[in-house]
């Protein structure tokens, strides 16, 4: 009984200790105008994966934001 209440509590200590990880991500984010597409690149270090996503959806929203063309970034 002992090593299935170990296991149990193993499970749920890795449950909440795996959503917090960070480390470093880089977002990069092409635009297009008229044909003509250029990359930028931001670094995100030590972000979680939720927040790094996040940050990266509002580097498009904001350059998408009354812009010509258009931009897409991801992780």
């Amino acid at each position: 009984m002992k090593k299935r209440e170990l296991i149990f509590a193993a499970v749920i200590i890795a449950a909440f200790a795996l959503p917090s990880c960070r480390k470093d991500y880089t977002c990069t984010c092409t635009t297009t105008v008229l044909g003509i597409s250029a990359t930028k690149t931001y670094d995100l270090p030590n972000q979680t994966h939720k927040d790094a996503t996040e940050a990266c959806d509002r580097f498009e929203n904001d350059a998408n934001a009354g812009a010509p063309g258009t931009t897409n970034c991801h992780l």
